[in-house]
């Protein structure tokens, strides 16, 4: 399969940018539950307690805590069941996933000398799979809007609101749609059209050749286009959503201890993403025939592959208010992700005037678009920590963190393609909060943990994505130098996000569920 690189050109600010969506952006800037069965059992409550090789990165101070070396690794199992209803029709599906989930060390240096107050270096280095993208959502049922809504938007306003020129469209003597689509991703904008993007010019010319959408006067270059699916008000649609990869974090971390009362620590994060997505969407309708050849059947494909990685830290201090009461406070900076996309599509349709036969259109081009790296920049996050230790009988521990979605900006922010999209996340994304608790009771070498977290929707509306809550409990046992931990967790979240961004933005009401099983075996040194 041919890859074509959208070009960027020299003293011009035109947009490389396939339609990132405002969905793109959150996807990067959420946080998970990951990490070790006991950070997971207790709902990630940890920015005061520390002694957890994921409690760094909640508050990197925490590895101060540690009284002696350790290393740990960790493996989930995670399932997710997504129930749709899509205007009164309910679907299921679900997805299983085995990973690595967690790995890391923290290696502890004290200070045997009295008079020095500053008691210990901790030094830790840790691996987290902070997003498991392993999932799949199916919805089908019948709409009166149909996907001509999609490629009239792309054709009609997609040149500072003009419709796109026919000949970025029609196919030359002896040229193939692989040409068309090849040179209208790697030749617009241009000076000529400096507000037609190629992606754009593309779904128009997709819409086109697959006899979806046709110019109004063909006899005018200029022409606005119209559909060539007939009107009716029962589309029957179907959507497939698979998506695979993962969000990974390694962290760096040095932390040290003043009299014991009071640890601070920094982590450096080094952030990998590797994403992809793959959508079908299917349409049929049922509408009278008419003497001129009208749209039966759609299918539309679409894979994305994003990948990149990013940069970030982290300071954080805790403090012992008392022997059994602590305080902690963690920033999380800004993470620059630098990141690649490509995009590959495909159009099937099924036409038929009265009388006539059915005539069937493949527009594969066989073309992988390659775009310029851009930037996303994920905002920052402050966590407020409170723990009470009951000696070794256990603790409760209290987080809460405060993160502004709207802050999340793709870069360059002069960009054309990306100030409108900058705008859209500032005016639909809002702050959020996300409280985390945790307990854990010690009988002898027995652990029991359990835990609670809510995290408010990162959109303005609450609905495009919803609130989160999430249950979870788990147990551990020590056998002196080696640990083994347990942990379940369940996670619900509804959400509606429209099947396509532009012109036709109809979407499913999803509600997930997740179950996750995680454990750790640990070693102290």
């Amino acid at each position: 399969m041919k890859k074509i690189l959208f070009l960027f050109i020299t003293g011009l600010t035109f947009s490389v940018s396939h339609s990132q969506e405002v969905s793109d952006a959150v996807r990067y800037a959420q946080d998970n539950i990951t990490g070790t069965a006991r950070f997971r059992a207790m709902g990630g409550a940890f920015g005061a307690v520390g002694g957890d090789l994921s409690s760094l990165t909640v508050n990197p101070a925490g590895s101060a805590i540690f009284t002696n070396n350790q290393t740990g690794v960790t493996f989930s199992n995670q399932n997710i069941k997504n129930n749709s209803n899509y205007n009164g029709t309910q679907t299921s599906d679900k997805e299983n996933s085995f990973i690595l989930n967690q790995a890391g060390g923290v290696f502890v240096f004290n200070d045997r000398n009295p008079n020095n107050n500053w008691k210990k270096i901790a030094i830790g280095a840790t691996y987290e799979n902070t997003n498991n993208f392993n999932n799949e959502v199916f919805s089908a049922g019948v709409n009166p809007n149909s996907i001509d809504g999609y490629f009239l938007a792309y054709a009609n306003n997609s040149n500072g609101g003009a419709p796109v020129p026919q000949q970025f469209v029609n196919l030359e003597p002896g040229e193939s749609i692989s040409d068309l689509y090849g040179f209208l991703g790697a030749n617009l904008p241009n000076s000529q059209y400096p507000n037609l993007s190629g992606y754009s010019a593309q779904q128009a010319m997709l819409g086109y050749q697959g006899f979806i959408i046709n110019p109004e006067d063909t006899t005018n270059p200029n022409s606005p286009y119209v559909t060539n699916i007939p009107s009716g008000e029962k589309y029957y649609q179907e959507n497939s959503v698979y998506t695979s990869g993962y969000n990974s974090k390694v962290s760096f971390n040095i932390a040290t201890s003043y009299k014991d009362r009071i640890y601070f620590g920094a982590n450096l994060n080094v952030h990998v993403t590797d994403y992809r997505k793959s959508t079908t969407f299917y349409e049929s309708n049922d509408n009278p025939l008419v003497p001129r050849e009208t749209i039966s059947n759609v299918t539309f494909n679409n894979e994305l592959y994003t990948y990149g990685n990013g940069f970030s830290f982290q300071l954080g201090a805790i403090g012992k208010v008392t022997e059994a009461f602590r305080l902690g406070l963690a920033y999380e900076s800004n993470t620059w992700y630098e990141l690649y996309d490509e995009v590959h599509q495909s159009l099937y349709t099924t036409r038929q005037a009265t009388n006539g036969p059915e005539l069937y259109t493949n527009i594969n081009p066989n073309v992988i678009n390659v775009y310029e790296r851009y930037t996303l920049q994920t905002p920052a996050k402050w966590t407020f920590s409170g723990a009470y230790v009951f000696g070794k009988s256990g603790l409760i521990s209290v987080d809460y963190a405060i993160k502004d979605y709207s802050n999340t900006k793709y870069k360059p922010t002069n960009d054309p393609g990306f100030s409108g999209l900058n705008g859209d996340i500032s005016n639909q994304l809002t702050t959020n909060g996300e409280l985390r608790v945790g307990a854990e009771y010690k009988i002898n070498r027995l652990s029991l943990r359990g835990g609670y977290r809510f995290e408010g929707s990162p959109y303005k509306n609450g609905s495009t994505i919803g609130d989160i809550n999430s249950y979870s409990g788990g147990l551990g046992y020590s056998f002196g130098a080696t640990k083994i931990d347990l942990a379940y967790s369940y996670l619900e979240r509804k959400s509606n996000q429209g099947f396509f961004a532009t012109g036709f933005t109809d979407g499913a009401n999803i509600s997930s569920k997740l179950n996750n099983v995680s454990l750790t075996l640990l070693f102290e040194l």
